[in-house]
């Protein structure tokens, strides 16, 4: 499993789709959105937690379609499927890979993003908590919805409307936690309605992933 893991993380930095993609679209939207809706710091405050936020989901969004499939397209994922390894196991690990390639670089940086949108200081606490808690779930989903697409022509846009929905209480949840904590309010329930959606599908989404990569793979 370790050694899976690493390989996917050399695979990940090679292809350029991971680490520095996310950031790179993640800083795009921190700097193109005050040019867009003006410097005033106000509206910048107000919006902040949810330009954060969505930027982060369609960051991560950007390199789901890789997780899968280049070991599609050599002939790995046979292999996989054969392993003494559980599937599931498989699926775990490359959500993994994938979390650590993008979400983790994502919530770290994303307190210095909050600068360029004039994120109140309160809320940078909930905005990483946020993010910790949250992107999981967004690796996960992501690569249910790459085991649902592999191997199709053009899946890239079919995968995106296929997660786009499921990410939805994500986003939700995650931009309210930084936005009550930017106005003075506990972020606390919504932190945890959070790490709820991780961990549900955490403990489901592999298991379904596995499933739609068996049926792919006959």
């Amino acid at each position: 499993m370790i050694a899976l893991l690493v390989r996917d993380l050399r695979l990940a930095m090679r292809a350029g789709g991971g680490f520095g993609l996310g950031l790179a679209f993640f800083l795009l939207v921190a700097v193109l959105v005050p040019l867009g809706v003006g410097p005033q710091g106000a509206t910048l405050a107000r919006i902040a937690p949810g330009i954060l936020w969505v930027g982060a989901l369609l960051s991560c969004l950007l390199s789901l379609d890789r997780i899968f499939a280049l070991d599609w397209e050599d002939g790995t994922l046979d292999l996989l499927a054969t392993a003494p390894v559980p599937l599931e196991g498989v699926v775990a690990v490359k959500a993994l890979a994938h979390w650590l390639v993008t979400g983790l670089p994502l919530t770290l940086a994303a307190p210095v993003l909050g600068l360029l949108l004039n994120l109140p200081a309160a809320g940078y606490g909930a905005l990483v908590a946020s993010l910790a808690l949250g992107t999981p779930a967004l690796s996960a989903i992501g690569a249910f919805g790459a085991a649902l697409t592999v191997g199709l022509k053009r899946g890239g846009l079919l995968l995106s409307l296929l997660v786009l929905p499921l990410y939805i209480p994500t986003l939700v949840f995650g931009a309210e936690a930084v936005s009550r904590a930017a106005t003075g309010m506990a972020p606390g329930t919504a932190l945890i309605l959070l790490a709820a959606i991780t961990a549900g599908s955490l403990a489901i989404l592999p298991f379904a992933a596995a499933a739609a990569l068996r049926v792919n793979l006959r």
